[in-house]
């Protein structure tokens, strides 16, 4: 069975629990699930039950789906994510992208915890993805599938758009939340990058790193949904601080920024 049937098959199966239609996706990082509570007309599918959907095994992130209306809009989201160092082949990890594409998304919202690689970020902050940096060791397009909803060769140039970066910054301006703007770079995982690595990101030009949102941004990129990439400050990385980093310092934060990003996310959905 090729990429096109199993979408199809996936389609169906959320279509039965639902008539609504999703215009925007959304990927929740660890420890935003809750953003699901602002959530009305509703229904949540367990990953496991999705024909051809991986499980998500991490903690911090719920593992179903959700489709309802947020802030007017009809919208697919995921509550947490499926991360390539779980041991998912890539093509798994960037499947939700491509049944999003096949049920009518045309627009991505990603979010995800990361760690500061420039020094004048601090934990809490948030962050607007401008641009990436894929160091993740692989490519979620390669393969003879690649080709089933975009072109061979796509062009990267402009896979966070400028458009909904601005508004993003103006609705940040109106709820006066300080927003920083930066480069993501992404590391595989699930160990947590060596101070050396870190000093070769920001030699780099990145101004975090992480594991995860760059398959996903690639995939929608290709396959022609616009992307804003939204991103919180869980920790400083290495070396930077002499503490050692955990993922339940990641959790901690998460639960202090919640409140405060989820209401920037229903009022950038608001506008999209």
């Amino acid at each position: 069975m090729d990429l096109l049937e199993k979408l199809n098959e996936s389609k169906k199966f959320i279509e039965s629990k639902t008539d609504l239609i999703p215009k925007i996706g959304m990927i929740l990082g660890s420890g935003l699930s809750s953003i699901t509570d602002s959530i009305s007309e509703k229904i949540k599918i367990p990953f496991s039950e999705i024909p051809y959907f991986a499980k998500c095994n991490v903690e911090g992130h719920w593992g179903e789906i959700v489709i309802g209306r947020l802030s007017g809009k009809t919208v697919f989201v995921m509550a947490g994510r499926l991360h390539f160092y779980e041991g998912h082949n890539i093509q798994d990890v960037i499947y939700p992208i491509q049944l999003m594409k096949c049920m009518g998304a045309e627009q991505l919202i990603l979010t995800s915890a990361v760690g500061a690689v420039n020094k004048k970020f601090k934990p809490g902050d948030i962050m607007l993805i401008t641009d990436h940096i894929n160091l993740m060791g692989c490519n979620p397009l390669v393969g003879s599938e690649g080709i089933l909803q975009g072109l061979r060769f796509p062009d990267m140039t402009d896979i966070y758009k400028y458009e909904l970066i601005k508004k993003a910054e103006l609705t940040a301006k109106k709820l006066k939340i300080k927003i920083q703007k930066g480069v993501y770079l992404a590391f595989s995982g699930p160990s947590y990058e060596t101070p050396a690595e870190i000093k070769m990101a920001r030699a780099l030009g990145a101004d975090v790193v992480g594991m995860s949102t760059v398959p996903e941004a690639i995939t929608a990129n290709h396959c022609g949904i616009k992307v804003i990439g939204i991103s919180y400050i869980s920790n400083m990385a290495a070396g930077i601080l002499k503490q050692p980093l955990s993922h339940k310092e990641v959790l901690e934060i998460g639960k202090k920024v919640e409140s405060k990003l989820t209401n920037y996310i229903k009022e950038i959905v608001k506008i999209m």
